[in-house]
């Protein structure tokens, strides 16, 4: 028997097949319908998986019903992704942003989650009501933000243990995966507290603008347990195959892990993206003072095949909303553990900053300018996004501005008419013109007319 006459026999859809053996739907349509592959040992590896199988649960591979609680980056991604293959109920406390998911339309710039939302068939369901969402779910995801709160040195993670709190009190067997990003302990912490024993960690690896392609062509897929038991280990497997089932790419690695081992993945993941970033920076300053070229000693280094040539674009520091906050919050974790690094690493971002606004005065006197217009050309960190939260251009702002000077910025959607007493400016035109000097971290084509303004450490016109 061939591989469809095995799973036809067992009363399969091409779904439950491709969960049994451990592959995305995509490639066991191949292997069932295209007869290259019949020689290969994935699909003899097929053909044993399936023939092993016997049809006496099927609970673990049919269709689930899935609430994800917080529709940003994360939460609308993930929501998207799972509803390929499952009943999603997407909810946010925002009337606005499920107004527009309704539509059919992305709230923020991703564009595969526009192309998605318009055109795939998704059993999906805004809204801004869980209650019986939570009472019909088998999981419940969870990714509210967690902003870092400089006050108490740890992340605000009220958002996270409200929603725990009252899905507990909704349905106390409901399965909740926390996607929010926490500190090292934080899940034990709350099975402890609200004596909600099914909890899993699982971190993201997504990138603003992004995110649903992360999803869609994932690094890895990490689920932390608290009980290293067979019924949660059982469950994150099969948390994990949802979401690689939604997935695009043939070989996922899967880890289960310990909780608080997720949650350490997720921070130092993070934090050595931030240490990257600073590094470039810094061999960027280092250049730049002994006026050497910056991208000839870039492209010898990471010639070298254990640094390799990622990642490595200079820019105006680290920012974005996840690694400043994952950065800090690892620090904090630390407390009683001797550490360097990590200091150093959030001091280096903060040195960039300095560094680069005596540049910019420097280039402008240079031209010939004693109380230059600053334009700041974007706020955002990384092209193709919308997010400018702790951007690091806010940390050139200010710098510039203790120095007393004047600064515009350029944002062609923002309807404030200022932000950090800056002016800010939706024409485009109207910019150039009043801009004696302008800044850019990530370059754009936008800006070809007027290159002799330009001032950007983005040597190699990518994030």
């Amino acid at each position: 028997m061939n591989l469809k006459d095995i799973r036809i026999s067992k009363e399969l859809t091409q779904l439950e097949a491709s969960l049994i053996c451990s592959v995305s739907l995509r490639t066991y349509k191949r292997l069932e319908l295209d007869a290259k592959y019949k020689e290969t040992d994935k699909y003899k590896d097929a053909l044993e998986l399936l023939g092993k199988y016997k049809n006496t649960d099927n609970s673990r591979l049919t269709s689930k019903t899935i609430t994800v609680i917080g529709l940003g980056y994360v939460g609308l991604s993930i929501a998207v992704l799972l509803a390929q293959h499952n009943k999603v109920y997407a909810v946010d406390i925002s009337k606005e942003k499920i107004d527009l998911i309704k539509k059919k339309e992305c709230p923020f710039i991703d564009q595969d989650i526009s192309t998605f939302l318009k055109n795939k068939s998704l059993h999906l369901i805004p809204t801004i009501e869980f209650d019986e969402s939570i009472k019909e779910s088998e999981f419940v995801v969870i990714a509210t933000p967690t902003n870092y709160d400089s006050k108490t040195n740890k992340f605000d993670t009220s958002t996270v243990e409200d929603v725990i709190k009252k899905i507990h009190q909704i349905n106390p067997k409901v399965w909740i995966v926390i996607k929010s990003t926490v500190g090292v302990g934080f899940t034990r912490s709350v099975v402890d507290q609200y004596k909600h024993e099914r909890i899993l960690f699982s971190p993201e690896f997504l990138r603003e603008g992004k995110a649903l392609h992360d999803n869609l062509y994932p690094s890895r897929i990490v689920v932390g347990v608290v009980k290293r038991d067979r019924v949660h280990i059982n469950k994150a497997k099969q948390f994990a195959y949802l979401l690689k089932n939604g997935s695009l790419k043939d070989n996922v690695e899967i880890s289960v892990v310990g909780s608080s081992e997720a949650e350490s993945i997720k921070l130092f993941s993070n934090t050595y993206l931030a240490f990257r970033v600073a590094y470039f920076n810094e061999l960027d300053s280092f250049a730049m003072n002994k006026g050497l070229n910056t991208s000839e000693i870039i492209n010898g280094v990471c010639g070298d095949p254990r640094i390799g040539d990622y990642y490595n674009n200079p820019s105006f520091g680290y920012g974005g909303y996840c690694l400043p906050k994952d950065t800090k919050q690892l620090k904090s974790n630390f407390e009683n553990v001797p550490e360097k690094l990590i200091s150093a690493i959030i001091d280096s971002n903060e040195s960039r900053a300095k560094f680069l606004a005596s540049d910019i005065l420097l280039k402008a006197h240079q031209s010939g300018f004693d109380k230059p217009i600053i334009g700041i050309y974007r706020l955002t960190m990384k092209s193709n996004s919308d997010n400018y939260r702790e951007s690091s251009v806010l940390n050139i702002i200010q710098e510039l501005k203790n120095k007393g000077v004047d600064i515009i910025i350029y944002e062609p959607i923002m309807k404030d008419k200022s932000i950090h007493d800056c002016k800010v400016i939706n024409n485009i035109n109207t910019f150039k013109q009043l801009s004696d000097i302008i800044i850019v971290n990530r370059y754009s084509s936008l800006l070809d007319d007027v290159k002799n303004k330009i001032y950007t450490r983005d040597l190699y016109r990518r994030d």
